[in-house]
C-alpha cells in the first residue's frame, strides 16, 4: 500500500500537504486547534459572548480523512472553534466510524449526532428533488455546478430537509463520477453493455446504467473494495480522489473519463440540535460550513488533475471520453431523465438547466 504526497497551491493561507491514502481515515475522532487564519464566509464575525455556549458537535462521514472532504471537515472544525471562541468544539469521526451515510443521518434526525455531509444521491428517498442532480451530463465543469447550487434551485431543496428533521447549511463537491472496471475500457455507449456496476441506491443511477447495457449492482459503500477484488462486481464508478483514496486502482486496470454525473456533498445538521442553537451559534455554524465548503471545492479541482496523473502513474489505463461518446449516451438515456424530471417537477429541472444556461452564456 503506498501513500503519496501533494503539495497543492490554493488559494487560502492554509496548510497546503495533502495526503491521500486508503488507510489514512482513522476511526477515532478529533478535536481541532482554532485556525489562525481567518477567511469567513461573511464579512463579520459573530461575537461569541454569552448567546454562545460550551458545546461539543460530533461530525462524522463515510470517507477518510485524507479524502478533499476529511480535509474540509477538519477546517470546518478549527472555523467553530475560532469563530466561538473556543467554546464549541467538533468532534471529527471519519471512514464511517459512526455508520454509512444512511445510518448517520438518521443519527441527525433522532438527535443522536450533530453534523453529517453525504452526497445528494442517497438522499433523494427523502426529498426527490435531490434526483435532479444525478442526472448525467448537466454540467461540464465545476464553476456551472456552483451556480446552480449555491443559488434559488439549491436553496429550493435545501428547504425541503426540515421536515425530515435535518438543515442543510451548504454544498460541498464530490465531484465528477467516473467509471472503473477490470475488463476492458469504456469508450462509447456499447462498452457497458454487460457490465455488472456497483451503484448507490439509486433509482436514477439505477435506471441509467440499465438504459446503457450495463447491470447496475447497488451496495454499501464500505463493501466496494472487497467486492471489486472478489470479482463480484466488474466495475463501479466515483469522483477520482474517491477512488485513489480508496485504492480502487489496486483492482482495477480500466479508468474511463466519462464525467457523467456530478455528485454535491450535502452539509446536514440535525434539526433537533439546530433548533437548541441561538442565532449567533447557528451564524457560526453556517459561515463554517459554507467557508470550508470553499475550501473543499478547491482542493478537490486542485487535487483531481494530478489524481488521474498519480492513477496513470499507479498502472491504470485511463481514457478519455469523446463529446460525440457522451452526447450518444446522453441520447440513450433522455427516457429517463423525462420520466424523472415528471416526477422531480418539471419547473425546478428547467429553473436547473437555465440556470446553467446562464453560466455558459456569460
Amino acid at each position: 500500500m503506498k501513500k503519496w504526497v501533494k503539495n497543492l497551491a490554493i488559494s487560502l493561507t492554509v496548510p497546503s500537504l495533502l495526503v491521500l491514502s486508503a488507510c489514512g481515515g482513522g476511526g477515532g475522532n478529533e478535536q481541532t486547534e482554532p485556525a489562525k487564519d481567518n477567511n469567513s464566509a461573511s464579512t463579520e464575525q459573530p461575537a461569541a459572548g454569552n448567546d454562545v455556549q460550551e458545546r461539543t458537535i460530533k461530525a462524522g462521514i463515510g470517507l477518510n480523512e485524507d479524502h478533499p472532504q476529511g480535509i474540509a471537515l477538519k477546517k470546518f472544525a478549527e472555523l467553530v472553534s475560532e469563530k466561538s471562541g473556543g467554546k464549541m468544539k467538533v468532534q471529527t469521526f471519519f471512514a464511517a466510524t459512526l455508520g454509512d451515510d444512511q445510518k448517520m443521518t438518521e443519527a441527525l434526525q433522532g438527535g443522536l449526532q450533530e453534523v453529517t455531509i453525504p452526497s445528494t444521491s442517497p438522499l433523494v428517498g427523502m426529498v426527490k428533488e435531490f434526483g435532479m442532480f444525478d442526472f448525467p451530463f448537466i454540467f461540464n465543469n465545476g464553476e456551472e455546478a456552483d451556480a446552480v447550487l449555491d443559488g434559488p434551485v439549491g436553496q429550493k431543496v435545501l428547504d425541503k430537509l426540515p421536515e425530515h428533521g435535518l438543515v442543510g447549511l451548504a454544498y460541498w463537491e464530490n465531484g465528477f463520477r467516473n467509471l472503473t472496471n477490470s475488463k476492458h475500457p469504456v469508450e462509447t455507449a456499447k462498452d457497458f453493455q454487460g457490465l455488472k456496476i456497483r451503484t448507490m441506491q439509486n433509482a436514477v443511477h439505477l435506471e441509467v446504467f440499465q438504459k446503457l447495457g450495463a447491470n447496475p449492482t447497488p451496495m454499501a459503500f464500505s463493501e466496494v473494495f472487497t467486492a471489486l477484488e472478489s470479482k463480484t462486481v466488474d466495475g463501479q464508478e466515483n469522483p477520482l480522489a474517491t477512488i485513489e483514496s480508496n485504492k480502487f486502482n489496486e483492482v482495477q486496470p480500466y479508468l474511463s473519463m466519462t464525467n457523467h454525473v456530478y455528485t454535491p456533498f450535502v452539509f446536514l445538521v440535525s434539526k433537533k440540535f439546530w433548533d437548541q442553537l441561538s442565532d449567533t451559534e447557528k451564524q457560526i455554524m453556517k459561515d463554517s460550513a459554507v467557508e470550508a465548503g470553499k475550501y473543499n471545492r478547491e482542493v478537490n479541482r486542485e487535487v483531481n488533475e494530478k489524481t488521474k496523473e498519480s492513477l496513470k502513474a499507479a498502472g491504470m489505463q485511463v481514457n478519455e471520453v469523446s463529446d460525440e461518446a457522451k452526447a450518444e449516451m446522453n441520447e440513450m438515456i433522455k427516457p429517463v431523465i423525462e420520466k424523472f424530471s415528471k416526477d422531480i417537477g418539471e419547473d425546478l429541472v428547467k429553473e436547473m438547466y437555465a440556470e446553467v444556461e446562464k453560466v455558459r452564456n456569460k
